[in-house]
């Protein structure tokens, strides 16, 4: 243990040896009953958790507000947030341990990613994120030829998996603001071809332009307009990498009068013209 002000600093619980392995999988019962059930507030240097909880109860500390976490949820502690727990005694689960750069590899990929794994989460875990957890758990604990990079890529994904969790619970809270984002990122796709504005959006939501406007810069940083021509260009993508439908015919139905006019956006867009795309799939 290294002393950091009055805080502990492990690297495991209670460990400060150098970081064994790749990443590190570990039963609760298997450490927290060597301390009695109970691990001290403390901090880790270069480590991210996650706490899986099975069957039983704990009374999480972290930076010094106290949470309850119950069968079936999980708890993310993010570099180097203070953190204890007292355990009800034989309670049953999973720690997984990351070492930073394992967290930063997925964070420096995203603004929204970095937001949500620099702060503890803490909620129910879904299926996805059990077998996940699983998974990692039993390649942890088999030899194998490519066993770090497995382990590496099932880190991310379960670190991906907490952030959609964390997501879906922000959507819920949200007054209903992601519903209507969704509505209109169905309604946009419905009806590309048929050249609606903004205007033409608003009104089937039953809301102003300027409100619809507000939710797009609110959830995507764009315009409602930018935000259905970026949904156009990436249609445009799938079209010319998927069809052999001629470039107006893809315009046309992206709701373009002028195909000259599609192909100005597409390599504004995308930095290529739509017939130089197309050539990277049909070559």
């Amino acid at each position: 243990m290294v002393a950091s002000g009055n805080i502990p600093v492990f690297d495991l619980f209670g460990e400060t040896s150098d970081f064994p392995d790749v990443v590190h999988c570990e039963r609760i019962r298997d450490r927290a009953r060597l301390h009695d059930w109970v691990i001290a507030p403390h901090r880790h240097r270069d480590l991210a958790q996650i706490l899986l909880m099975e069957q039983g109860e704990a009374e999480v500390s972290l930076d010094g507000r106290l949470r309850g976490l119950r069968d079936g949820q999980f708890v993310y502690i993010p570099v180097p947030v203070v953190h204890g727990f007292r355990f009800r005694q034989g309670a049953e689960g999973m720690v997984l341990s990351f070492p930073r750069n394992v967290p930063a590899g997925l964070r420096a990929s995203g603004a929204d990613l970095d937001r949500r794994l620099s702060r503890p989460i803490k909620a129910a875990a879904n299926a996805h994120l059990t077998g996940l957890g699983r998974m990692l758990a039993q390649v942890f604990a088999a030899p194998g030829s490519y066993r770090a990079q497995m382990l590496v890529a099932l880190s991310h994904a379960i670190l991906t998996t907490i952030c959609e969790i964390d997501r879906a619970s922000d959507a819920d809270s949200t007054d209903g603001a992601s519903r209507r984002m969704s509505e209109f990122h169905a309604l946009v796709l419905r009806h590309m071809a048929d050249r609606w504005r903004p205007g033409d959006y608003a009104g089937a939501m039953s809301i102003t332009p300027g409100h619809l406007n507000r939710l797009c810069g609110q959830a995507a940083g764009q315009s409602a307009s930018a935000y259905a021509e970026a949904l156009a260009m990436t249609e445009a993508c799938r079209l010319l990498a998927f069809t052999q439908l001629p470039v107006a015919e893809v315009a046309y139905r992206l709701g373009f009068d002028d195909p000259a006019h599609f192909s100005r956006r597409f390599r504004i867009a995308r930095g290529d013209t739509p017939s130089a795309y197309r050539a990277r799939f049909h070559g």
